[in-house]
Formats: C-alpha cells, structure tokens, sequence
C-alpha cells in the first residue's frame, strides 16, 4: 500500500545587522528510487533569487543559490508531494554473507561507507558489543538486532546533544535524537563490515493519519545497510523503513546531507525557526 505526502519545510533566518551576501545549499528534495516517487517539487526563498538544481556526489538533489542584495531576513522553504511505499529487503538471491563482506571487492566498493568519520568514530567497546551481538546471526539479522539494541539503550531526549554530537559523544550520555541514534547504529555496523551510511528526511508521525488532516512533521534520520543490497531500518522507533519516511539525502554522516547550510557576510543570525507540516493526502 502507497501513501501520497504533501512536506512543507520552512526555514526562517533573522540578523542583528544587514547581510549584503550569502551563498547557500539547500537540500530539501526528496529522492526518486524504487521506493519514492517524487510527483512535485520546488524550492523558494523570500527575498527571491535565482536558483539552479545539480546532483551531489551522495545523490541527492542539492538547490542551489546565492544572495547580494543586503537582507536582514531570510526564509527557505521546501514543498514537496511525494509517493511512497515500504521499504524491501534483499530478496534470498542478493542475500550476501560475512565472507563476501570480507572480500577484496566488497571492502574496496563500499569503502566510504565502511570507514570512521568526525561523527561516526571508531571505536573498540561498541565494536566488541555489536560482534556479541551478532555472533550467530546472518548480515541482515544482524543489521535488526544492533538497530534494536539501540532502540533499548538509547533514551530519546532532545536538546541533550547538539548538531555536532558524534556517536560516541552521546553513547556517553545515553540520550540523543535520531541523528545520534542513527551515527550509533552506523558506527557499530560498520565496525562487523557492513556498509552503512547516513539518511535524512521526514517521518509522519502517525501511522493511522487521517486524509488530508496537516500535523507537525518531524525532520528524521535513520540508516541504510548493504547485504546484497541497500534496505533501510529506523533505530530511533525500532521498525523497518515505510510509507511514514520520506527520504532526501544520503551520505556517510549528517555533514553530507544537511537541509541548509552556507556563508555570509555582514550581521549576525539572532533567530532561526523551523517549521515542518506534512500531510497524507491519500
């Protein structure tokens, strides 16, 4: 079963002094692949500027645009409807198992998904506690079970980590927001040789969603592993990617795929709001 998503994504700047020039990278359109069908998109900001749309190194669709007017505000919004469906894992002829993970091939492919980054470090006790884990398990039970172990350990509680948290900076504290759910889950996958990477995008929060009915959406993330191919998991809700998750970027951490970032010159940014609303429309 399909669901059709109307996202809204607002985002509001306020300086203390005129801006006289800003270059900027949105990444705020949904992918279209073989679980998304992305039927309308467009990105607009207040004051108007030109804009052009190129493809990232990650594949996601980056909207890009610069400033040079003086400003001292600054609105980004991205409005999308989106069809989606529920994720698929591997069927039993691209199953992978540990030995092909290991392999000259697989390690040499997947390297930039497989290596420590800022945000997603190496490190040996989560290392020896995801190979407990999955001792006995194939790839892909793996993948559930460390998703799941994350899920239980993890207490979910915003603003007790920050944009720059890595994994194993809110290990310490136990507590973070999907972002730092979803660098765990990837450090420990890829500490078994399981390529992993990063997903960003949005969650309706209600599976039983009345038609047409706008709520507060969450900006979301989660991880996609490759066993013979790439599926995806949600550890901060513990269930395999659906028709909720609308997927926009991909990449080996949150630094890849951020829904807005750039440079200015001029005052300083005194607010920032950030509006999500999201809607089933069928």
């Amino acid at each position: 079963m399909s669901w059709r998503l109307r996202v809204v994504h607002s985002t509001g700047f306020a300086y203390n002094a005129p801006v006289t020039s800003s270059y900027n990278e949105a990444r705020l359109t949904p992918r279209s692949d073989n679980r998304q069908n992305v039927i309308v998109n467009r990105v607009e900001t207040v004051p108007a500027t030109r804009s052009y749309r190129y493809t990232d190194y990650w594949g996601t669709a980056v909207t890009a645009f610069d400033l040079h007017a003086p400003h001292e505000e600054l609105e980004v919004s991205g409005s999308s409807v989106v069809e989606t469906e529920a994720g698929q894992r591997p069927n039993e002829s691209e199953q992978t198992d540990w030995d092909d993970l290991k392999s000259e091939y697989v390690i040499d492919r997947f390297d930039e998904v497989l290596g420590k980054t800022d945000y997603v470090p190496r490190n040996r006790p989560l290392a020896a506690t995801a190979r407990k884990l999955a001792k006995g398990l194939d790839p892909e039970a793996a993948v559930v079970a460390i998703c799941s172990w994350v899920n239980a350990e993890m207490q979910y509680v915003p603003g007790t980590t920050g944009v720059h948290t890595s994994a194993v900076d809110a290990w310490s504290e136990r507590k973070g927001v999907c972002q730092d759910y979803a660098h765990l889950t990837l450090l420990m996958l890829r500490s078994l040789g399981i390529p992993a990477r990063y997903v960003s995008g949005y969650l309706h929060p209600n599976r039983d969603a009345e038609i047409d009915d706008v709520v507060e959406g969450q900006s979301h993330a989660w991880i996609e592993a490759w066993t013979g191919a790439w599926w995806g998991y949600d550890p901060t809700n513990d269930v395999p990617i659906n028709e909720q998750h609308v997927s926009v970027g991909i990449g080996r951490d949150y630094s890849d795929v951020p829904p807005l970032k750039g440079i200015y010159t001029g005052g300083g940014a005194t607010d920032l709001d950030v509006v999500v609303e999201i809607t089933r429309l069928a």
